[in-house]
């Protein structure tokens, strides 16, 4: 059934909006559906009403497309009212639900195009009767009144989600603080990593450098050496200029030295000074106003100390603006070490000259003896001090005969040395009596024990008697005599030895004696002459015995001094001369 209304006034219109919103509710539609078609057609006459004339709304039931059926809406100017209303055309459909019709709606097609004698159909509110209109009215306000319960549903249910997004808002935003806080903290913490790893490697750096610098300084057992190399380590890596000033050496008169006053005062106070326009903040150090004679470089001044005093001062400049304070430190603990490297070469070098002295003084001429030539050699080591117990000696005895020694006592340096000269004293002393070679090296191990407990030697004495064709020798620890024959025939004199000299044990050196005759040459030496670390003492003497082999019968009485350098030539060619090297030739005139 089609439902159709005319309106022209308010009255009107309010009639057919109650009458579309009941015919709605009989036909089921929701009220939600109602109250949106009621607000809408509501809408629509409002602004037919104001537009003037009269309109015409039909309201009726069709099939849809998809099967169903809608309630639809038709809103037209009417075409036999004044021509005031010529409006546009307005219209809605409102599906409805699946359910049984009306018994009604059966012939709702049947005249699509009734006439005004539908007004008086049951759905149709009377425009004159205020009580029924009213009525009406308010019945609408029910589908209202349903909406707004939906609303507030909606509205608990929004605020609901509301709270809950609001709740799950706060929880994501607590989870990206919690993770930009720990984002914070490990990058703190990969930089503070970063920091320490590389603190450490320039820690490492700093001590690797100050043990390689410092092992640089102490292999040198010259002073000049080590002044000399210590502005080739610093510079350019920890400094741009290094000055040494050492205190006991004079300046030149005529070029006298100006010095900055921070260098100056580090030497008077012996402590480090830093000059410079800007504070130092280094641990240990002063701070001095900036030089007048380097008054745009900054200056660390520092003592070298010693044990006793300071030997002088180490000025630097920085290669930058200034130096890292961890740098400052390892250059002053550099410079103490240096200081203690040069007092110990200098000390060194001190007892080195006195050694040097007293042995050139206990290395006396050789004797003259008719029918025996004499000749020696002493070759200090290379290495250390160069002054060793080695010595050699030869001196005619009240009877005529000549005794001929040499020795060694063991270490270096200026105690060796006197040593040494206290045997050669005490074996001159001896053999004023008439003692065989044997017994005065009995008397010189008992006089060592005594004297130096814990010093040791070697030696071998060989006697020579002008009427005599023997040869009387005894040995303490000492490598064998070598005898060339007046045949050319060369051989080591391997009667066994006593035992070295000075140790503690109660002995009697024997006397070994050997048929000489003229031609024939007796080689004493000490250790350094034949023993190789890498191979011992025993292929040294074989080499020994073959450079004496070498020689022709007249070239020995010829020139034994050209013989002695021709020996010593090819035994010392790939030797390391890490010992004193001592030789002694005794040649009987063919």
């Amino acid at each position: 059934m089609t439902h159709t209304w005319l309106i022209g006034s308010v009255t009107e219109a309010a009639a057919a909006r109650a009458a579309a919103a009941r015919l709605a509710a009989r036909h089921g539609v929701p009220p939600l559906e109602r109250a949106r078609l009621a607000s809408a057609l509501g809408a629509r006459l409002r602004q037919c009403l104001a537009e003037g004339g009269t309109w015409r709304l039909t309201l009726g039931v069709r099939g849809t497309d998809g099967g169903g059926d809608a309630l639809h809406a038709v809103l037209t100017p009417s075409p036999d009212a004044s021509t005031a209303g010529a409006g546009t055309r307005w219209e809605t459909t409102v599906p409805l639900p699946a359910t049984d019709r009306p018994d009604d709606d059966s012939d709702s097609d049947s005249d699509s195009d009734s006439d005004s004698d539908s007004d008086s159909d049951s759905d149709m509110v009377p425009g004159d009767d205020p009580v029924a209109l009213s009525r009406a009215l308010m019945n609408a306000d029910a589908d209202t009144a349903l909406v707004l319960d939906r609303l507030a549903e909606q509205e608990a249910l929004v605020a609901f989600h509301r709270d809950e997004l609001h709740q799950t808002n706060q929880g994501v935003l607590a989870l990206h603080a919690e993770l930009d806080a720990a984002g914070r903290a490990q990058r703190e913490a990969f930089a503070a990593e970063r920091r320490a790893r590389n603190e450490a490697e320039d820690a490492r750096r700093r001590l690797t450098f100050l043990a390689d610098a410092s092992a640089v300084l102490n292999t040198s057992l010259n002073h000049g050496e080590i002044v000399r190399r210590l502005p080739e380590l610093l510079v350019p890596r920890y400094a741009a200029e290094v000055r040494v000033w050492l205190f006991d050496e004079e300046d030149d008169p005529h070029h006298p030295v100006t010095r900055p006053a921070a260098t100056v005062r580090a030497a008077r106070t012996g402590r480090p000074q830093y000059a410079a326009d800007h504070p130092g903040g280094l641990r240990g150090v002063d701070d001095q106003p900036p030089s007048v004679l380097h008054p745009g470089r900054p200056l660390l001044c520092v003592p070298l100390l010693t044990h006793r005093a300071p030997l002088g001062v180490l000025t630097l400049s920085p290669p930058g603006e200034r130096w890292d304070p961890d740098d400052a430190v390892m250059l002053i603990e550099l410079t103490r070490r240096a200081g203690i490297a040069i007092d110990n070469a200098r000390r060194f070098e001190h007892n080195r000259d006195i050694a040097e002295t007293l042995q050139r003084a206990l290395l006396t001429e050789l004797p003259t003896t008719p029918g025996l030539s004499l000749a020696a050699r002493y070759l200090p080591a290379t290495h250390g001090m160069n002054i060793g117990g080695d010595w050699y000696d030869a001196f005619h005895r009240p009877d005529g005969s000549l005794i001929t020694v040499i020795g060694d006592v063991t270490g270096h340096g200026l105690h060796a040395a006197v040593m040494m000269s206290q045997l050669r004293t005490a074996l001159r002393a001896y053999a004023v009596d008439d003692g065989s070679p044997g017994r005065l090296l009995t008397r010189l191990h008992k006089f060592l024990h005594r004297l130096q407990p814990n010093l040791y030697a070697t030696a071998v004495i060989a006697r020579f008697h002008p009427d005599e064709s023997t040869l009387t020798w005894a040995a303490a620890g000492h490598p064998p005599p070598v005898l060339r024959l007046p045949d050319g025939r060369v051989r080591a004199l391997d009667a066994k030895p006593g035992a070295m000299l000075g140790i503690p044990l109660e002995q009697e050196i024997a006397d070994h004696t050997e048929r000489v005759g003229p031609g024939s040459t007796l080689t004493l030496y000490t250790d350094g002459l034949v023993e190789r670390r890498a191979e011992g003492i025993d292929p040294g003497i074989e080499r020994l015995v073959a450079a004496l082999g070498s020689f022709g019968p007249a070239e020995l009485d010829a020139d034994l001094e050209d013989a002695a350098d021709r020996i010593l030539h090819p035994l010392l060619r790939d030797s390391a001369r890490d010992d004193d090297v001592c030789l002694l030739l005794c040649h009987l005139q063919g």
